[in-house]
């Protein structure tokens, strides 16, 4: 019987479908993600068969009792995040994971310059109001001149750096991770130090846990303007709605969602531009992933 290779990502091979043929060209058959969205837990151990002896994994749960429950010899992300895989299970289990962590790192930072000039020019309602056949306009602002904290400062926040360099923007970079005697681009501060400080906050952590609850929006300058194309759970979506209410937060964007796909209560505020998880979605970063992440898996299933 053909080992069989479970695809997790909706969008596996829309734009190009040589990734997909490559593994069956190989021997294997390719059982595709049925939902078209983000799996849950049950629904991806119920696909993982004991035959299924590897996934191209999206951001499904691959935790302890997942891993537990499949016959899994490798998981190859297709992307650069790895919250959603349990690492440490995964070694004890002696499952390799993989994944591309150069791959989204143009599309997203591209993504969130013109998420920035979208937000700071008021595109997105100008488009509203023109379709509606209403001449409103809003005066906006510049990006020449704003401090813009960059929380997160791996591949995709140094990539924003070096696209917002030329809008002479004065920009801080933080990062726990970092400490200054490394050579950075721009200064490196705390969190403490940098939001009193930003006009615009954009979010490139790689972990999920909530660092933007009530308290810290409070610690916020008036008026800022916040990114976040890291992960859905870094802003409580409450205390963000309550600071938006409170005038703190001006306006916010956002790619990811604690829930996916997401309908909640942000939807109702004209002053969040909401987009439904397409950092990565250009045909170049996807055919790279996809491709890379192909690769890695076959290296491992051929040995």
């Amino acid at each position: 019987m053909k080992a069989k290779i479970l695809i997790g990502p909706s969008s596996f091979a829309e734009s190009n479908s040589a990734p997909l043929e490559r593994l069956k060209a190989a021997g294997f058959t390719v059982i595709d993600n049925p939902y078209k969205r983000k799996m849950t837990k049950q629904e991806i151990i119920s696909l993982l068969a004991d035959d299924v002896a590897g996934i191209l994994a999206g951001l499904e749960p691959l935790d302890r009792e997942v891993l537990t429950q499949s016959s899994l010899k490798c998981i190859s992300r297709v992307g650069a995040g790895m919250t959603n895989v349990d690492l440490k299970a995964a070694a004890e289990l002696d499952i390799p994971v993989f994944n591309t962590p150069d791959g989204p790192t143009n599309a997203v930072a591209e993504l969130v310059v013109g998420a920035l000039i979208s937000m700071l020019r008021y595109i997105p309602q100008s488009n509203k109001v023109l379709h509606e056949k209403e001449w409103t306009r809003k005066i906006g602002a510049q990006i020449e001149g704003k401090t813009i904290a960059i929380i997160g400062f791996g591949h995709i926040g140094r990539r924003v750096a070096e696209l917002l360099a030329p809008f002479k923007a004065k920009l801080i970079a933080v990062d726990p991770f970092l400490d200054k005697s490394q050579y950075l681009s721009c200064p490196l501060m705390t969190l403490e130090e940098a939001l009193p400080q930003a006009d615009i906050i954009t979010i490139h952590t790689s972990g999920d846990e909530c660092m933007f609850d009530y308290e810290a929006f409070n610690k916020t300058k008036k008026g800022v303007f916040i990114l976040n194309a890291a992960r859905g759970n870094i802003i409580s979506e409450e205390a963000l709605i309550k600071a938006l209410d409170d005038g703190i937060v001006e306006g916010a964007w956002l790619d990811t969602y604690s829930i996916e796909p997401y309908n909640g209560r942000l939807c109702n505020y004209n002053n969040v531009v909401l987009t439904p998880h397409i950092g990565s979605y250009t045909m170049e970063c996807r055919q790279y992933m996809e491709s890379k992440a192909v690769n890695n898996l076959l290296q491992e299933l051929q040995k």
